[in-house]
């Protein structure tokens, strides 16, 4: 079977069943899984599925989060005030926290109590500057290349600097979410930083406003099931929350 004939067995296969398992496939045909992976990740490649651990599934639609900060500032700020309120309820006096940049991170650094005492680590210049008020709260910024993009650090200074760290609580924010495809962002510089953090700290949690949740975008970060908790706004589809608590995640939704 020729490699185009291959892959549009697999595109077809994928309609009908709404997945692709690697090994049934080559048992099917008999071919080496090592084949029919390579033709997986390919058409993963030209956006036309995605791959998951033994197979694929359909391809999930782009986050709307990829816009730049400004662009994202005006979606879903009520859900984004309302989680970052919920997580900000998460930090313990005296924890070591990084927090990502983002602007549902600027919601949480505004909901922290006044006389918190914590230390919190950031490669974002708007969450430092938001935390000037509190003034028992050590901010330590991580420094870097400024990515205009998303208004943060990013690059080998930060990650040396992430390196040097042991965080109680990483809040890390994404472009994308999903059970199946993970943690996941729009920049490959980003995605490291990000991925650096989460490594970095005992237990982390990510902030999903609404239009993150089942979309995926090109730089993985890790897997849905390798963070601790997720904080999701109030009226999040229950089913779909279901599966990530069926992963080990414990999930926060945040009072309307």
């Amino acid at each position: 079977m020729l490699t185009t004939q291959r892959k549009q067995y697999l595109m077809d296969l994928l309609r009908r069943d709404g997945q692709v398992v690697a090994k049934a496939v080559s048992e099917e045909l008999g071919l080496s899984e090592d084949t029919i992976r390579r033709d997986l990740r390919e058409l993963a490649r030209e956006g036309l599925l995605q791959r998951v651990h033994g197979g694929a599934l359909p391809a999930l639609p782009a986050s709307p989060a990829l816009a730049d900060f400004s662009a994202r500032a005006q979606m879903s700020p009520d859900a984004k005030a309302a989680i970052g309120r919920a997580a900000a309820a998460l930090i313990l006096p005296g924890q070591v926290v990084f927090i990502d940049g983002g602007t549902t991170s600027g919601h949480l650094v505004r909901s922290l109590a006044p006389d918190l005492r914590a230390t919190v680590l950031t490669h974002s210049p708007s969450v430092a500057l938001a935390l000037l008020g509190h003034q028992q709260v050590e901010v330590i910024m991580l420094g870097g290349r400024l990515y205009r993009h998303s208004v943060v650090g990013v690059g080998a200074a930060t990650l040396d600097a992430i390196a040097q760290v042991r965080a109680d609580l990483c809040f890390l924010g994404v472009s994308s979410i999903d059970p199946d495809a993970g943690l996941s962002t729009g920049d490959f510089e980003e995605a490291a930083v990000k991925r650096a953090m989460w490594r970095a700290a005992a237990q982390t949690v990510v902030l999903a406003s609404p239009e993150k949740l089942a979309t995926a975008s090109p730089y993985r970060i890790a897997g849905a099931d390798e963070i601790a908790a997720l904080v999701v706004a109030h009226g999040t589809d229950a089913a779909l929350l279901a599966r990530y608590r069926a992963l080990g995640v414990t999930v926060h939704v945040a009072p309307a």
